[in-house]
């Protein structure tokens, strides 16, 4: 088999635009040379990769096979330029990591503040995402490695349970639901929510659930921090729902009531991913197992 990276990238250019010319245009190809190289592909490899249909092109069961292998092929190799050019710069390496609201906000900042005193050489790329979103994204060989809630991981995908994530409602400690110590999420439809910006992934996890439940959560403020959300429900503006870490360490100094939300949906466990930790870049291995040690 002879093909090269261009060959891989315009590859997967094709069948993201289900279109050769389109295919060509955003690889910077002619045409006729983008025709050829993709006849050169189906020659290398003995099988078809793309159907031709009247609107266009659609991906063979190889195609979406080489599709898969390409993207993870050109992870790697942008990683592995990433990593060449820290050294360069005099940075030794860097690692680039997924990980959901509460594992961003609550969970995590220990244990990596302690990973990286011990590793000055490497540095650590944090990017928000929803569990759904990094699971994905592992899945597809767009990103390493991900913290994310356990139920969104397909079988596939190998991980590793870090921490328990219960979600609670949090209400002011003088108003009516500050007796309960457990409620269905349908009993607060109607009432007056703090919550978090729209953009991050925990709020997007919380309306999807409401949704499911034919809810529409009525929201007085939306803050990015859960500290400044709990100090909004001490204040009575509404309730909310937070990580319990953040609840209970809210809880120490402002008058709020921590009740347990029933719907199985508020009770996750997070854990590390990757679509391989053997194949993980040697920055990302150690890091991982920083974490395992962590949890255990």
């Amino acid at each position: 088999m002879r093909f090269d990276l261009v060959d891989l990238q315009l590859f997967v250019a094709v069948s993201e635009e289900r279109s050769i010319t389109g295919g060509a245009m955003r690889a910077n190809l002619a045409l006729a040379s983008a025709s050829a190289r993709i006849k050169g592909l189906e020659q290398a490899l003995g099988v078809a990769l793309l159907r031709r249909i009247r609107r266009g092109v659609e991906l063979t069961a190889a195609g979406e096979s080489l599709l898969d292998h390409s993207r993870l092929i050109l992870h790697n190799v942008e990683a592995m330029r990433g990593d060449l050019a820290a050294y360069a710069s005099g940075v030794r390496a860097s690692v680039h990591l997924l990980a959901n609201t509460s594992v961003l906000s609550e969970h995590l900042p220990k244990a990596l503040a302690a990973f990286l005193r011990d590793h000055p050489d490497i540095n650590v790329d944090i990017e928000e995402r929803e569990s759904a979103d990094i699971a994905a994204a592992i899945a597809s060989g767009a990103a390493d490695l991900g913290f994310a809630a356990e139920h969104a991981l397909p079988d596939h995908i190998e991980r590793f349970a870090f921490c328990e994530d219960r979600l609670m409602l949090v209400a002011a400690r003088r108003g009516e639901l500050a007796g309960r110590r457990g409620i269905d999420f349908t009993e607060v439809a109607g009432r007056d929510f703090v919550g978090l910006t729209n953009s991050t992934a925990l709020q997007v996890h919380i309306a999807r659930h409401a949704a499911r439940l034919g809810l529409r959560l009525r929201f007085r403020a939306r803050l990015r921090d859960f500290d400044a959300i709990c100090q909004m429900v001490a204040a009575e503006v509404g309730i909310a729902v937070v990580p319990e870490s953040a609840a209970r360490r809210c809880a120490q100094t402002m008058p709020i009531s921590l009740i347990r939300i029933r719907d199985p949906w508020a009770n996750r466990k997070l854990a590390i991913c990757a679509r391989s930790f053997k194949t993980l870049p040697r920055p990302a291995k150690q890091l991982v197992e920083y974490l395992r040690k962590a949890a255990q």
